[in-house]
């Protein structure tokens, strides 16, 4: 039974920082790395890299970057084309480097389903409500919506270190959204073809 909590713990932490993750690439990487400097959490020996401050410094550039890039107007669409697939492998190498010990098919496959497909949902959601944004505002309401995402890749982030199955409950209610969202989406742009 205590392995079987472990398990869930580990996966809705992984599950947490993935959603984050389709948010902002770097901010739950970002988050990773402070908790683990200031001792937080112990990540596994093959992530020790990650607990040094020379690696808080990279991730927190390339955080920064990321954020200030999504600040700019044509810009933003051109760093979501490459932050899509790099949400999905981050939220896939996420998830297998703080899953438990197990079967490495097991570990991949729970890592890739819950991890990349959870950043990968995320990340297409933001993208449709970033086109939708766009072409209701000529791409004026975009701060704001880089805004949001931010609040929501910090949160998570923060949640999910802290309180993971919380951060994987609200994961939960966000798949809902997000694929009622895309359902809707594409049933739109189904009727306006026709």
């Amino acid at each position: 039974m205590h392995q079987f909590l472990d398990l869930w713990v580990e996966v809705m932490l992984g599950i947490g920082l993935s959603a984050a993750a389709g948010f902002r690439v770097f901010v739950p990487l970002l988050a990773v790395s402070i908790a683990a400097v200031l001792g937080h959490i112990d990540l596994p020996t093959k992530l020790d890299w990650a607990e040094t401050p020379e690696a808080l410094v990279v991730f927190a550039i390339a955080c920064f970057l990321e954020i200030s890039g999504y600040y700019i107007p044509w810009f933003d669409h051109l760093l979501d084309i490459v932050a899509t697939p790099a949400a999905i492998i981050t939220g896939t190498l996420v998830t297998a480097s703080l899953a438990p010990e197990m079967d490495p098919i097991a570990k991949w496959a729970l890592a890739l389903i819950a991890g990349g497909g959870t950043a990968g949902l995320m990340k297409s959601l933001m993208n449709i409500l970033r086109i939708g944004s766009t072409a209701s505002s000529g791409g004026l309401t975009n701060p704001i919506l880089s805004t949001l995402e931010l609040v929501a890749a910090i949160a998570l982030s923060v949640f999910a270190i802290t309180l993971p199955v919380v951060a994987g409950v609200v994961v939960l209610g966000m798949f809902a959204i997000a694929l009622q969202k895309i359902r809707q989406f594409f049933a739109n742009r189904q009727t306006l073809q026709s």
